[in-house]
């Protein structure tokens, strides 16, 4: 397996919905950025300098003799084609401003179950990332520090004694870590305690975004929540300051849909049977409606209203009916009617309705 099996299928690690917390917490991710000692940083890079990094990952990749690393392939951007690089946006692997660079020297390497992933020359020579389903911060870290390590065998990095790793953007010298939760929070937003959570989050040094990240708008009511700082924190105190923030947003989360169905069960009923029989009826839905549908849905299968079903396939729908999966799995380029009719369908098909 390769490359081509993980574009060419729907479902990679963080969708398994097996980790802790899954009811609410849908992915963990740590994500790494490391720089090459020698070489320029990739704002500066040109064809011949970016090709050096290219051809040293590939020789680490190559001679490592740690099992995370053995047998992984560095693909470049000029053989993916600008739909494949949006399905690894749309599965979460590399970035949107990775996808949307397409040059010679930029590359990703990704394990056969999706959970590792290595952007060559984003905004970093390396962002080496870990991205395990449920609140699993710890194993996330775990993995991406063995990559790293196995990289580090070959690879002399850019690191100072007094600030750490350096990197491209001051915000990620030091650890160079990010670590970040995917949160499914339908009962906050419903509580119209969205901003109350955020501004507290954001008082606790971490940052809330979207569902891809920097830039990105929470649709689905689907939040990312990441440290801010890695300069002056060890790597163990940004995973537990995350951890400990994200257990206390669970557990908000977990009361007021508690609170819910105490004194608003006929209205909650009716948002998500509205919703489930939109989503079982419709002939054509758009993505940003059928996210929110979606989320209406999930809640009312994890708080009992709906028949239960398998969270791991509600993971796949949040990738699967995104624009550049559908034309994937069609074979075919779409104009948005044709997207919003075959959106329709696989909504049916993965919830197992005619």
């Amino acid at each position: 397996m390769g490359i081509s099996d993980i574009l060419n299928r729907t479902h990679v690690a963080w969708m398994d919905a097996q980790g802790p917390e899954s009811d609410i917490v849908i992915s963990s991710r740590v994500r790494l950025a490391r720089n090459l000692r020698a070489i320029p940083f990739p704002h500066l890079l040109n064809e011949k300098t970016g090709a050096q990094v290219i051809a040293q990952v590939n020789q680490a990749l190559k001679t490592s003799k740690n099992n995370i690393s053995r047998g992984l392939v560095l693909v470049p951007f000029n053989q993916l084609s600008s739909l494949d690089r949006s399905v690894l946006v749309e599965k979460h692997l590399i970035s949107p401003e990775h996808a949307g660079n397409p040059l010679p020297y930029r590359g990703v390497v990704v394990n056969d179950e999706g959970s590792l992933a290595i952007m060559v020359n984003e905004e970093d020579h390396l962002r080496i990332q870990c991205v395990l389903s449920g609140l699993q911060l710890n194993q996330a870290n775990k993995y991406a520090e063995l990559a790293d390590d196995s990289l580090e065998e070959s690879l002399d990095y850019a690191f100072d004694e007094k600030h750490g790793y350096l990197t491209s953007c001051p915000t990620n010298v030091g650890t160079g870590m990010r670590a970040s939760v995917m949160l499914h929070l339908p009962a906050v937003a419903i509580t119209n305690q969205t901003n109350t959570v955020i501004q507290s989050i954001t008082q606790l040094g971490l940052t809330v975004r979207g569902m891809y990240g920097e830039g990105t708008e929470a649709t689905g009511r689907l939040y990312q929540v990441s440290n801010q700082v890695t300069l002056g924190q060890s790597e163990e105190d940004i995973i537990n300051n995350l951890w400990t923030v994200v257990i206390q947003i669970v557990e908000q989360e977990r009361h007021l849909r508690e609170r819910l169905l105490k004194e608003m069960r006929y209205q909650v009923e009716d948002r998500v049977l509205r919703s489930y029989g939109i989503l079982t009826n419709a002939r054509m839905v758009s993505s940003t409606e059928a996210l929110s549908l979606l989320s209406d849905v999930r809640m009312g299968i994890d708080m009992r209203i709906l028949p239960e079903v398998n969270r791991q396939v509600l993971n796949e729908l949040l990738v699967a009916i995104m624009p550049s999966h559908l034309q994937k799995a069609f074979g075919e380029e779409m104009e948005p009617m044709q997207r919003d009719i075959r959106r329709a369908e696989i909504i049916k098909q993965k919830l197992n309705l005619k």
